[in-house]
Order: C-alpha cells, then sequence, then structure tokens
C-alpha cells in the first residue's frame, strides 16, 4: 500500500508538497519518517509542512512577520471551519492538514498553541521574547513550539493504550528534540540575536552575552561555556529518559521509526560532545553513515528488506535538519 493509497486523489498535490518540504529540510525526521507504515507517512508529512512554512515566515523575515502570521491563522481557521483553501502552496498545505486532521481528530487548540508560540519569536509582537531567563520561561515557549508537535502525532501514531497515558512522553520527546536543536544551533541562533537556553543556567557557570559574542567571533573556546552545555546536555538526557518509555505505548507499526529518531538526536547531543561543544563555531553533525547504521536495523525489523532498505534510504539527500 502507497502513502497516498486511502487518500483522495484530488488532495495527492497537497500531501505530495508536504512530503517535499520534509524531504528538503529536515533529513534527520525524514529519514525516520520513511520507517513508518505507508498508511501513516501522510499525515505526519502533513504535520510538517504546516509547521514548516509557518516556522520560515518567522525565521526568514521576522520583523514582517507578524501581519503574514494574522493573515495565515485566519485562513488555518477557515479551513478548519470548512471553507476550502485556495491553491496557493500555502492553500495546498492547509488542504492536507485538515484532511489529517479530520481523518485524525487532532484538537485543532494544538495549532493556535503552536501559532502562539511563533509569535513569541516575533519583534514587535506583545509575545516577542529573544531571550528566557529560566527553564520554566523557556518551557512555556516549547510546549507550544514542540510538545504539541508530539500531541499532535498521537492520533496518527497510533497507541496500544489509551491515548492519555502517551501524551506526557509524547510531550517530552518533543521538548528534548527541540532542547537538542537549541544546543546545537545555539551559533546560528546567536547571529540572529536569540538565545534559546536559560540564561539563568548560563550565569550559573559564569557564561554572559559578553563571552557568547568572543566565542563566536574569535572562534576560541571557554571551559566555562564547556560546563554550562555538558550540564544542558545531561538536561536534556533526563528528558528523553521520561520519553523514552512512551516509545512502547504506540502501535507496533510505528515503535521502529521512533526508536530511530530518539537515537539519531541523542546522536546529536553526543556529536557535540565529540566535538569539544564547539557549537558556537559550528554545527555538530550525525554522519550519513551512522544515520542509515541506526536506521537499516529498525527498518528489518518492521520487515523491509535489505536492498530495499538502502535504496530507499539513499534518497535522503536534504541539505538542512531543523
Amino acid at each position: 500500500m502507497g502513502e497516498l493509497d486511502a487518500i483522495d486523489p484530488g488532495l495527492h498535490e497537497a500531501y505530495r508538497l508536504c512530503r517535499e518540504l520534509n524531504r528538503r529540510h529536515g533529513k534527520t525526521y525524514f529519514l525516520a519518517t520513511r520507517v513508518f507504515p505507508a498508511s501513516k507517512r501522510a499525515g505526519v508529512h502533513a504535520l510538517y509542512g504546516f509547521a514548516r512554512m509557518v516556522d520560515d515566515i518567522v525565521d526568514v523575515k521576522p520583523v514582517d512577520a507578524a501581519p503574514v502570521l494574522d493573515a495565515l491563522e485566519r485562513r488555518l481557521t477557515d479551513a478548519l471551519g470548512g471553507r476550502p483553501p485556495t491553491y496557493d502552496e500555502f492553500g495546498l498545505v492547509l488542504r492536507a492538514l485538515v484532511d489529517t486532521t479530520q481523518r485524525y481528530d487532532i484538537p485543532h487548540e494544538y495549532y493556535y498553541a503552536f501559532l502562539r508560540s511563533m509569535r513569541m519569536d516575533i519583534p514587535g509582537t506583545e509575545l516577542f521574547r529573544s531571550r528566557y531567563r529560566t527553564m520554566d520561561e523557556l518551557s512555556e515557549y516549547m510546549y507550544g513550539s514542540a510538545a504539541v508537535i508530539g500531541l499532535q502525532m498521537l492520533p496518527i501514531l497510533g497507541t496500544e493504550t489509551e491515548r492519555e497515558r502517551a501524551e506526557a512522553p509524547a510531550a517530552a520527546l518533543g521538548e528534548a528534540f527541540q532542547l537538542t536543536n537549541f544546543i546545537r544551533d545555539m551559533g546560528e541562533d546567536l547571529d540572529r540575536d536569540r538565545i534559546y537556553l536559560p540564561t539563568d543556567t548560563l550565569a550559573a557557570f559564569d557564561v554572559d552575552e559578553d563571552l557568547l559574542w568572543h566565542c563566536r567571533r574569535t572562534g576560541q573556546r571557554d571551559v566555562r561555556l564547556e560546563r554550562a552545555l555538558a550540564h544542558l546536555i545531561a538536561h536534556t538526557r533526563s528528558i528523553y529518559r521520561v520519553a523514552e518509555p512512551g516509545i512502547d505505548l504506540l502501535d507496533p507499526e510505528v515503535r521502529p521509526a521512533m526508536r530511530t529518531a530518539f537515537v539519531l538526536y541523542g546522536d546529536i547531543l553526543r556529536a557535540v560532545e565529540e566535538s569539544g561543544y564547539r557549537v558556537l563555531h559550528q554545527r555538530a553533525r550525525v554522519s550519513r553513515r551512522r544515520r542509515l547504521s541506526v536506521a537499516a536495523p529498525q527498518l528489518a525489523s518492521a520487515g523491509w528488506t535489505t536492498l530495499r532498505t538502502r535504496s530507499r534510504l539513499g534518497v535522503v539527500t536534504a541539505p538542512q535538519d531543523r
């Protein structure tokens, strides 16, 4: 069975666009989706496509993003209310999103929580934040930007128990993934005048913004920053430990994919450590060989043959993972 076999042919173009957005921008995540049963992939791509397009609006021109995001939210509300979207690119993504939302009964409130957190990234809005003093403040942001992504996924992935039991681990996994990204992308975020790590934690290790900018501009290392990052990595791993038991609550068919994502994102933290915590100077990467070595056994356990595994994973060539 193909990804789109059970979907209205009139929506195939919309779902293909979402899949391409996932393939182009999220190579680690896209690799994990290849392990999902074909029947579940389209819905996962639809969620990714929506989040990707909104994220691009906020990241590319943040000072101009507020009215654009307001307009997109109105279009989202109209679409969820039954008004057919137009056939521009965002309209196509909305068509796939609405269809996925209806088929899996995903609560609409998750999308609005996501948009609220995106507004926290937009200068000039009442919610805007470029710094987060505490982990609690950062967690407020991550609820909408990451935890709800895990909660949206649950109805698509399916569970072997009551969905409520799996919600806390799913939210934790989304948060752990995002904290991993924040650690890895610290230098790039600093260039955008953003610090997505709690400043009181950094300060506890005598790390302030002057030190961050000094290290970023000179390429020098500093033991204070390395100790702070080691602490934050340990904290992030504690969240992964909360999330991990939730994988066994999922539909057995999707567990290989989630374990793949779980391991590969954890490997990003290890890559940061192995680089000497040089996140202000270079982007920590998990090698393609490592990604394939992790994914292949999971694919085999899901019934893929070795030849098919190699040929299908060979398409993962996207340059970004965000």
